[in-house]
């Protein structure tokens, strides 16, 4: 009788704990360029599936999405999607012309802002990935670690420094902590992404309540400093991150950061299950409390914090900085562009340079609503600015609907959407301006091709996740909605009402909707208290015009495999 035991099939953790503990790709980065010299079919695919994730590298979809594969993953074309890392959205004109050449180059003239302040290219080819790098970094850009079990890009209010509405330009706080987690080999193995924002601004307009970790201003006894909160998170299992009874100095941030970022990357449970290797899990999963994981920061640390200080939560409001607004150097102003779906030409990235040198001080920030904005305009100069902006079709003045767009990257590119998201939103919006061109309250519609969330359509007031359906024979794009979402002083995620229809049919779903919204709101009231004052039931019923039956929501694919996470 043999008693030789068969091999043990690696699970998707298991191989991907093996391969990073195998190679640290921030040190190899000369290994990948005399891969890439070759030829696509050049590449191991160690570094096509894993490796090229930590310079913010990864291959593109067919436009099928995850329907022209198998097993929720599609089909790969041999060009690469590089992914510009933005601390704080911070950008120069010279750098903003040098992608402007890049995406006109070589990337066929795409380029989009993500919501994470980064900017990103596809159609990148094999033989001009060490260009592209090269010229990046000339610029004093980086794609290091925008993807990967890394840190990824640290967001923070874009108008940080100029900003008349912040307790503390964090701007310093950001650069300590690249400095310090970005290719850094202590932290290049984490058990998955990790996010971190850092705001010193009262208008949280880096969403810290989705972060693994993050910083808001806080006060007390006359200091200022930041609260700390733990654990937010989309995709399919959204929460909320836990706010800590701490108070955080200035000069205890970057520790404090240090002791978390230890914690997640020591804790062995994450690196069990890559659907479940999230901060939020230890407290999804595994019992932790906010009092747990601050005893273990602070034995870390070595001291204890002081309880939380006073903070101020801001109302649900936009938090694009869309428009003109005046800074607190006196006599200047920011102005701020509306990029519909975060998809730029280089013909406006180079406009916007060319307005930031003529008008302003050659500086330009990137938002997580997808927009972009001009600093430092004297007050006389920013009409022309605003001309400027307007004639390229970046709108400083638009419509609610154009304004609350956001939109993931879709089937476009993406191996894992179901649907096409970016050309989707152009005309749904165009859509809904015509239908309720008057409509002028405030309104996020955030499109997502797919459960995982990247477009956020959990926060948004309407949020639509991509699905097929049948209709008239064939499979078409179809979105479920989810209505309600919300951050800020009663922070929500979006309700799944359980109604779904063709694209196609969106914009009239969403017209009945808004429709019933102003016939029938209180003075004053909102679209999520309106949201939240009706059942799902009636909401169903809004949106379809008629009562009907709840249909469930698709279960999710699951997370996609370590090799294609975004």
């Amino acid at each position: 009788m043999s008693t030789v035991t068969a091999p043990q099939t690696e699970t998707k953790a298991q191989r991907a704990e093996r391969l990073k503990r195998e190679k640290n790709p921030w040190e190899c980065l000369d290994e990948f360029r005399s891969y890439a010299r070759q030829g696509f079919d050049a590449i191991p695919e160690a570094w096509i599936k894993t490796y090229l994730r930590w310079w913010g590298i990864y291959t593109q979809g067919d436009g099928a999405g995850a329907l022209g594969g198998s097993g929720g993953e599609g089909k790969a074309v041999p060009f690469f999607m590089v992914r510009i890392r933005l601390a704080s959205g911070f950008l120069r004109s010279h750098q903003l012309r040098a992608i402007a050449t890049l995406a006109e180059m070589y990337a066929r003239g795409v380029a989009d802002i993500t919501v994470r302040q980064n900017i990103q290219l596809h159609w990148i080819a094999a033989e001009n990935l060490p260009e592209v790098i090269d010229t990046l970094v000339e610029t004093g850009l980086t794609t290091m670690s925008t993807c990967g079990d890394v840190t990824r890009n640290i967001t923070g209010c874009p108008l940080a420094g100029v900003n008349a509405n912040e307790l503390i330009d964090a701007t310093p706080l950001i650069e300590e902590a690249a400095n310090l987690l970005v290719g850094n080999p202590d932290f290049y193995n984490l058990p998955r992404k990790y996010k971190i924002s850092i705001s010193g601004c009262r208008d949280w307009c880096s969403y810290p309540e989705i972060n693994d970790l993050a910083f808001t201003p806080a006060v007390k006894d006359g200091r200022i400093g930041f609260s700390l909160r733990v654990g937010g998170g989309l995709s399919t299992e959204p929460h909320m991150a836990v706010p800590l009874n701490a108070f955080v100095p200035q000069e205890n941030v970057v520790p404090v950061l240090r002791a978390v970022s230890e914690l997640f990357r020591e804790s062995d449970v994450l690196r069990e299950n890559r659907e479940r290797a999230r901060l939020k899990y230890l407290f999804l999963r595994h019992g932790w409390t906010a009092e747990a994981f601050l005893h273990e920061v602070e034995n870390r640390l070595g001291f204890r914090l002081e309880p939380a200080g006073t903070e101020h939560v801001p109302a649900d409001v936009f938090r694009d900085h869309v428009g003109v607004h005046p800074q607190k150097q006196p006599g200047l102003y920011y102005v701020g562009a509306s990029v519909l779906r975060g998809r730029i030409t280089p013909e406006q990235l180079r406009t916007a340079a060319h307005l930031a040198d003529s008008y302003g001080n050659g500086e330009l920030r990137t938002t997580i609503t997808q927009n972009l904005v001009i600093i430092n305009v004297p007050r006389e100069k920013t009409g022309a600015v605003v001309d400027g902006l307007e004639n390229a079709g970046l709108h400083v003045e638009s419509s609610s609907f154009w304004r609350g767009a956001v939109a993931c990257t879709g089937a476009e590119f993406c191996k894992l959407a179901i649907t096409e998201t970016k050309s989707f939103t152009r005309w749904l919006v165009e859509e809904m301006q015509e239908r309720l061109p008057d409509f002028d309250q405030q309104l996020r519609i955030n499109v997502t091709g797919c459960p995982n969330s990247c477009g956020q359509h959990r926060l948004a007031d309407i949020g639509l996740e991509g699905k097929k359906i049948k209709s008239n024979g064939q499979i078409v794009d179809a979105y479920y909605f989810c209505l309600g979402g919300g951050v800020g002083e009663h922070a929500g995620f979006a309700r799944p009402v359980g109604y779904r229809c063709s694209a196609e049919e969106t914009p009239e779903a969403i017209e009945r909707l808004l429709r019933q919204y102003l016939i029938t709101r209180s003075p004053e009231e909102n679209l999520r208290r309106f949201f939240a004052r009706h059942s799902e039931t009636e909401l169903r019923s809004f949106l379809a015009g008629q009562e009907m039956e709840a249909v469930l929501r698709d279960p999710s694919p699951g997370r996609p495999a370590h090799e294609l996470e975004a």
